[in-house]
């Protein structure tokens, strides 16, 4: 059984001059909610392995600090979610 490929969506984005592609996995289902207290983020297993992916990005040796993504409601999260940040911070 031959696989099929689990990419669908690369976005490149370049800080101080470093490339550093995130890539979203066919399927992936991700919701954040802000319930008061507490953040909550839930996904499919897909979506799961695409936020994984997206911190091991942020996380590659000669990312700048400061390097960031938005996700928000139509642009990686499901409807009605509210948006995430991820950012990469190396100040103590």
């Amino acid at each position: 059984m031959a696989s099929e490929p689990t990419i669908t969506t690369h976005v490149s984005a370049v800080t101080d001059g470093t490339t550093r592609v995130f890539t979203w996995e066919e399927g992936a289902r991700i919701e954040v909610r802000n319930l008061g207290s507490e953040i909550v983020i839930e996904a499919n297993a897909a979506g799961l392995k695409t936020l994984a992916s997206h911190l091991l990005t942020l996380a590659q040796n000669g990312t700048p600090d400061g390097a960031h993504l938005h996700l928000e409601e139509n642009n990686g999260l499901e409807e009605g979610s509210v948006g995430l940040v991820l950012e990469r911070c190396d100040d103590e």
